[in-house]
Protein backbone atom coordinates (compact mmCIF):
# COMPACT_ATOMS: atom_id res chain seq x y z
CA UNK A 1 0.00 0.00 0.00
CA UNK A 2 1.28 3.47 -0.80
CA UNK A 3 0.09 6.89 0.28
CA UNK A 4 0.60 9.91 -1.91
CA UNK A 5 1.84 13.16 -0.44
CA UNK A 6 -0.70 15.97 -0.20
CA UNK A 7 -1.72 17.24 -3.61
CA UNK A 8 -1.07 20.61 -5.15
CA UNK A 9 -4.27 21.97 -3.66
CA UNK A 10 -3.10 21.32 -0.10
CA UNK A 11 -1.41 24.11 1.80
CA UNK A 12 0.35 24.71 5.06
CA UNK A 13 3.78 24.03 6.54
CA UNK A 14 3.33 20.26 6.80
CA UNK A 15 2.36 19.93 3.15
CA UNK A 16 5.33 22.12 2.25
CA UNK A 17 7.64 19.90 4.29
CA UNK A 18 6.38 16.80 2.50
CA UNK A 19 6.92 18.50 -0.86
CA UNK A 20 10.47 19.48 0.11
CA UNK A 21 11.22 15.90 1.16
CA UNK A 22 9.85 14.59 -2.13
CA UNK A 23 12.08 17.03 -4.02
CA UNK A 24 15.16 16.06 -2.02
CA UNK A 25 14.56 12.39 -2.88
CA UNK A 26 13.68 13.02 -6.54
CA UNK A 27 15.78 10.58 -8.56
CA UNK A 28 16.56 13.12 -11.29
CA UNK A 29 16.63 16.48 -9.49
CA UNK A 30 17.19 15.48 -5.87
CA UNK A 31 20.10 16.03 -3.50
CA UNK A 32 22.85 13.38 -3.88
CA UNK A 33 23.28 13.10 -0.10
CA UNK A 34 19.57 12.63 0.61
CA UNK A 35 19.26 10.13 -2.24
CA UNK A 36 22.13 8.08 -0.84
CA UNK A 37 20.49 7.61 2.56
CA UNK A 38 18.75 4.48 3.82
CA UNK A 39 16.78 3.63 6.96
CA UNK A 40 20.00 2.36 8.54
CA UNK A 41 22.03 5.49 7.78
CA UNK A 42 19.30 7.87 8.91
CA UNK A 43 18.44 6.02 12.14
CA UNK A 44 21.43 7.45 14.10
CA UNK A 45 20.33 10.98 13.16
CA UNK A 46 16.80 10.19 14.35
CA UNK A 47 18.12 9.08 17.73
CA UNK A 48 20.40 12.12 17.93
CA UNK A 49 17.53 14.50 17.17
CA UNK A 50 15.38 12.91 19.87
CA UNK A 51 18.18 13.58 22.34
CA UNK A 52 18.47 17.16 21.08
CA UNK A 53 14.78 17.63 21.90
CA UNK A 54 15.33 16.21 25.38
CA UNK A 55 18.34 18.49 25.86
CA UNK A 56 16.34 21.59 24.89
CA UNK A 57 13.71 20.60 27.44
CA UNK A 58 16.37 20.06 30.13
CA UNK A 59 17.79 23.51 29.39
CA UNK A 60 14.32 25.12 29.40
CA UNK A 61 15.05 26.74 26.02
CA UNK A 62 11.75 27.27 24.12
CA UNK A 63 13.36 28.66 20.94
CA UNK A 64 15.74 25.73 20.72
CA UNK A 65 12.94 23.29 21.53
CA UNK A 66 10.94 24.59 18.57
CA UNK A 67 13.95 24.18 16.31
CA UNK A 68 14.76 20.67 17.55
CA UNK A 69 11.16 19.51 17.25
CA UNK A 70 11.30 20.59 13.61
CA UNK A 71 14.46 18.54 13.10
CA UNK A 72 12.79 15.52 14.71
CA UNK A 73 9.67 15.95 12.57
CA UNK A 74 11.89 16.00 9.49
CA UNK A 75 13.29 12.61 10.55
CA UNK A 76 9.77 11.17 10.63
CA UNK A 77 9.06 12.64 7.19
CA UNK A 78 12.36 11.27 5.85
CA UNK A 79 11.63 7.72 7.02
CA UNK A 80 8.06 7.88 5.75
CA UNK A 81 9.26 9.05 2.33
CA UNK A 82 11.73 6.18 2.01
CA UNK A 83 9.00 3.73 3.04
CA UNK A 84 6.67 5.21 0.43
CA UNK A 85 9.31 4.75 -2.26
CA UNK A 86 9.42 1.05 -1.36
CA UNK A 87 5.65 0.76 -1.57
CA UNK A 88 5.25 0.12 2.15
CA UNK A 89 3.39 3.17 3.47
CA UNK A 90 3.56 6.95 3.41
CA UNK A 91 3.33 9.81 5.85
CA UNK A 92 -0.48 9.81 5.75
CA UNK A 93 -0.53 6.17 6.85
CA UNK A 94 1.83 6.98 9.73
CA UNK A 95 -0.36 9.88 10.85
CA UNK A 96 -3.55 7.84 10.45
CA UNK A 97 -2.13 4.93 12.46
CA UNK A 98 -1.13 7.11 15.41
CA UNK A 99 -4.55 8.81 15.36
CA UNK A 100 -6.25 5.42 15.50
CA UNK A 101 -3.94 4.26 18.29
CA UNK A 102 -4.56 7.36 20.40
CA UNK A 103 -8.33 6.99 20.05
CA UNK A 104 -8.11 3.27 20.82
CA UNK A 105 -6.00 3.87 23.93
CA UNK A 106 -8.25 6.66 25.25
CA UNK A 107 -11.77 5.16 25.34
CA UNK A 108 -12.47 7.27 28.43
CA UNK A 109 -12.11 10.35 26.20
CA UNK A 110 -13.41 9.29 22.80
CA UNK A 111 -16.18 6.82 23.72
CA UNK A 112 -19.64 7.63 24.99
CA UNK A 113 -20.56 7.75 27.74
CA UNK A 114 -17.25 9.11 28.98
CA UNK A 115 -15.98 7.52 32.18
CA UNK A 116 -13.92 9.10 34.91
CA UNK A 117 -10.70 7.14 35.55
CA UNK A 118 -7.76 7.66 37.89
CA UNK A 119 -4.12 7.43 36.83
CA UNK A 120 -3.65 3.93 38.27
CA UNK A 121 -6.62 2.53 36.35
CA UNK A 122 -5.53 4.38 33.24
CA UNK A 123 -2.01 2.97 33.41
CA UNK A 124 -3.39 -0.56 33.85
CA UNK A 125 -5.71 -0.13 30.87
CA UNK A 126 -2.85 1.12 28.70
CA UNK A 127 -0.70 -1.87 29.59
CA UNK A 128 -3.54 -4.25 28.69
CA UNK A 129 -4.07 -2.42 25.41
CA UNK A 130 -0.37 -2.52 24.54
CA UNK A 131 -0.21 -6.24 25.33
CA UNK A 132 -3.14 -6.83 22.96
CA UNK A 133 -1.41 -4.79 20.25
CA UNK A 134 1.83 -6.76 20.69
CA UNK A 135 -0.09 -10.03 20.46
CA UNK A 136 -1.86 -8.86 17.29
CA UNK A 137 1.48 -7.83 15.76
CA UNK A 138 2.97 -11.24 16.57
CA UNK A 139 -0.02 -12.92 14.93
CA UNK A 140 0.48 -10.83 11.77
CA UNK A 141 4.11 -12.00 11.70
CA UNK A 142 2.97 -15.60 11.94
CA UNK A 143 4.35 -16.06 15.46
CA UNK A 144 2.45 -18.12 18.05
CA UNK A 145 2.55 -15.31 20.62
CA UNK A 146 4.29 -12.11 21.55
CA UNK A 147 7.54 -12.72 23.42
CA UNK A 148 7.62 -10.69 26.63
CA UNK A 149 10.86 -8.86 25.83
CA UNK A 150 10.69 -9.03 22.03
CA UNK A 151 10.07 -5.39 21.17
CA UNK A 152 12.10 -3.53 23.80
CA UNK A 153 14.11 -1.25 21.46
CA UNK A 154 17.75 -2.20 21.04
CA UNK A 155 18.66 1.43 20.36
CA UNK A 156 17.62 2.63 23.82
CA UNK A 157 20.46 3.77 26.09
CA UNK A 158 21.60 0.71 28.04
CA UNK A 159 20.50 2.06 31.42
CA UNK A 160 17.03 3.00 30.17
CA UNK A 161 16.73 -0.36 28.39
CA UNK A 162 17.68 -2.22 31.57
CA UNK A 163 14.84 -0.50 33.45
CA UNK A 164 12.42 -1.24 30.62
CA UNK A 165 13.44 -4.91 30.45
CA UNK A 166 12.88 -5.23 34.19
CA UNK A 167 9.50 -3.53 33.96
CA UNK A 168 8.41 -5.77 31.09
CA UNK A 169 9.50 -8.93 32.92
CA UNK A 170 7.61 -7.76 36.00
CA UNK A 171 4.36 -7.75 34.04
CA UNK A 172 4.45 -11.54 33.89
CA UNK A 173 5.51 -11.93 37.53
CA UNK A 174 9.30 -12.08 37.26
CA UNK A 175 10.27 -9.39 39.75
CA UNK A 176 11.21 -8.61 43.32
CA UNK A 177 8.32 -7.93 45.66
CA UNK A 178 9.86 -4.93 47.44
CA UNK A 179 12.57 -2.31 46.93
CA UNK A 180 14.55 -3.64 49.90
CA UNK A 181 14.96 -6.96 48.09
CA UNK A 182 16.41 -5.20 45.07
CA UNK A 183 18.76 -3.25 47.35
CA UNK A 184 20.03 -6.58 48.69
CA UNK A 185 20.62 -7.70 45.10
CA UNK A 186 22.55 -4.47 44.40
CA UNK A 187 24.78 -5.12 47.41
CA UNK A 188 25.26 -8.75 46.33
CA UNK A 189 26.33 -7.64 42.84
CA UNK A 190 28.64 -5.01 44.36
CA UNK A 191 30.32 -7.75 46.37
CA UNK A 192 30.72 -9.95 43.31
CA UNK A 193 32.29 -7.08 41.38
CA UNK A 194 34.61 -6.36 44.29
CA UNK A 195 35.67 -10.01 44.31
CA UNK A 196 36.27 -10.01 40.55
CA UNK A 197 38.47 -6.91 40.90
CA UNK A 198 40.49 -8.46 43.74
CA UNK A 199 40.96 -11.70 41.85
CA UNK A 200 42.06 -10.00 38.63
CA UNK A 201 45.70 -10.48 37.69
CA UNK A 202 47.77 -7.51 38.94
CA UNK A 203 49.44 -7.11 35.55
CA UNK A 204 46.21 -7.46 33.56
CA UNK A 205 45.75 -4.78 30.91
CA UNK A 206 42.40 -3.25 31.78
CA UNK A 207 39.27 -4.99 32.97
CA UNK A 208 38.84 -8.74 32.76
CA UNK A 209 35.79 -10.40 31.29
CA UNK A 210 34.63 -11.29 34.79
CA UNK A 211 34.93 -7.69 35.98
CA UNK A 212 32.99 -6.42 32.98
CA UNK A 213 30.25 -8.99 33.50
CA UNK A 214 29.90 -8.19 37.20
CA UNK A 215 29.84 -4.45 36.53
CA UNK A 216 27.02 -5.02 34.04
CA UNK A 217 25.11 -7.07 36.60
CA UNK A 218 25.55 -4.29 39.17
CA UNK A 219 24.29 -1.59 36.81
CA UNK A 220 21.33 -3.76 35.79
CA UNK A 221 20.43 -4.27 39.47
CA UNK A 222 20.72 -0.52 40.15
CA UNK A 223 18.38 0.21 37.21
CA UNK A 224 15.80 -2.14 38.68
CA UNK A 225 16.24 -0.73 42.18
CA UNK A 226 15.53 2.71 40.70
CA UNK A 227 12.34 1.34 39.14
CA UNK A 228 11.17 -0.06 42.47
CA UNK A 229 11.88 3.28 44.12
CA UNK A 230 9.71 5.00 41.51
CA UNK A 231 12.61 6.80 39.81
CA UNK A 232 13.83 6.84 36.22
CA UNK A 233 17.53 5.85 36.26
CA UNK A 234 18.22 7.58 32.95
CA UNK A 235 16.83 10.88 34.26
CA UNK A 236 18.76 10.49 37.50
CA UNK A 237 22.02 9.90 35.64
CA UNK A 238 21.38 12.85 33.30
CA UNK A 239 20.89 15.05 36.35
CA UNK A 240 24.10 13.73 37.90
CA UNK A 241 25.96 14.43 34.65
CA UNK A 242 24.64 17.99 34.58
CA UNK A 243 25.64 18.53 38.22
CA UNK A 244 29.15 17.22 37.53
CA UNK A 245 29.47 19.55 34.52
CA UNK A 246 28.41 22.55 36.62
CA UNK A 247 30.83 21.76 39.41
CA UNK A 248 33.71 21.02 37.07
CA UNK A 249 33.12 24.29 35.20
CA UNK A 250 33.11 26.03 38.59
CA UNK A 251 36.47 24.45 39.48
CA UNK A 252 37.91 25.48 36.12
CA UNK A 253 36.76 29.04 36.71
CA UNK A 254 38.28 29.23 40.20
CA UNK A 255 41.54 27.70 39.01
CA UNK A 256 41.70 30.23 36.18
CA UNK A 257 41.06 33.11 38.58
CA UNK A 258 43.99 31.93 40.72
CA UNK A 259 46.33 31.38 37.80
CA UNK A 260 46.44 27.62 38.35
CA UNK A 261 46.97 25.15 35.50
CA UNK A 262 44.52 22.24 35.76
CA UNK A 263 47.11 19.68 34.69
CA UNK A 264 49.43 20.77 37.51
CA UNK A 265 46.90 20.57 40.34
CA UNK A 266 47.57 18.11 43.13
CA UNK A 267 44.91 15.79 44.51
CA UNK A 268 44.61 18.03 47.57
CA UNK A 269 44.08 21.13 45.39
CA UNK A 270 41.42 19.35 43.32
CA UNK A 271 39.72 18.29 46.55
CA UNK A 272 39.67 21.86 47.88
CA UNK A 273 38.25 23.21 44.63
CA UNK A 274 35.60 20.49 44.59
CA UNK A 275 34.61 21.39 48.14
CA UNK A 276 34.27 25.05 47.18
CA UNK A 277 32.03 24.21 44.23
CA UNK A 278 30.05 21.40 45.82
CA UNK A 279 27.12 23.63 46.69
CA UNK A 280 26.53 24.47 43.01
Amino acid sequence: MTDASPGAGDSGPLAALLEIMARLRDRERGCPWDLAQTFATIAPYTIEEAYEVADAIERNDPARLQDELGDLLFQVVFHARMAQERGWFGFEAVARAICEKLVRRHPHIFSEPRAAVDLTTLSRQWEVQKEQERAAAALRRGEPGAATLADVPLALPALARAAKLGKRAARVGFDWTAAREVRAKVMEEFGELDTAVREAQPDADGATGAMLEELGDLLFAVANWSRHLGMDPESALRAANAKFERRFACMEGKARERGLALEALSAAQWDRLWGECKGG
